[in-house]
C-alpha cells in the first residue's frame, strides 16, 4: 500500500522576470486565480496559482531551459471549449496519440513548457 495520497502542486521553471507572462496565460485562457505566495518565499520571484483541484507553482529558475518531455497532464473538462479558448488566445493545441477513455493533446506555456491536457471519456 502506498503513502502517497496525492500532488499538492506542480512546479513549472520559467526565467527571470517571466511573471507577467506567467499570469497572463495562467488567469487567462488557462483560468486559474493567482494566490499570493508566503513572504519568505516570494523573494524568489515567481507566481502561484490555483482552481479547483490544482495548483501550479511558477518558480524563477536560473540556467532556465524549457520541460519539452517532462510535464504535467491536466485533467479538464470539456476539452474542445478550452482548446477554442486557448486558440482564440494565439496558444497552439497538438492532438495527442490515442489513450483509451481520454481525449488529450499538447499546448506549450508562454516558456515553452510542454504542458498535457487530458479529458476523460
Amino acid at each position: 500500500m502506498s503513502l502517497i495520497t496525492g500532488i499538492d502542486h506542480v512546479q513549472l521553471a520559467m526565467p527571470h522576470g517571466g511573471e507577467w507572462n506567467a499570469r497572463e496565460f495562467w488567469t487567462g485562457p488557462m483560468g486559474l486565480s493567482e494566490v499570493p505566495k508566503p513572504s519568505h518565499l516570494a523573494i524568489n520571484g515567481g507566481c502561484w496559482f490555483e482552481g479547483e483541484g490544482v495548483a501550479i507553482h511558477c518558480g524563477v529558475e536560473d540556467a532556465f531551459l524549457p520541460a519539452r518531455r517532462a510535464h504535467p497532464a491536466l485533467l479538464v473538462e470539456n476539452l474542445g471549449a478550452l482548446v477554442a479558448k486557448l486558440q482564440a488566445a494565439g496558444v497552439a493545441f497538438k492532438p495527442g496519440k490515442p489513450l483509451e477513455g481520454y481525449r488529450r493533446g499538447d499546448i506549450v506555456d508562454p516558456f515553452g513548457n510542454r504542458i498535457e491536457l487530458m479529458e476523460k471519456f
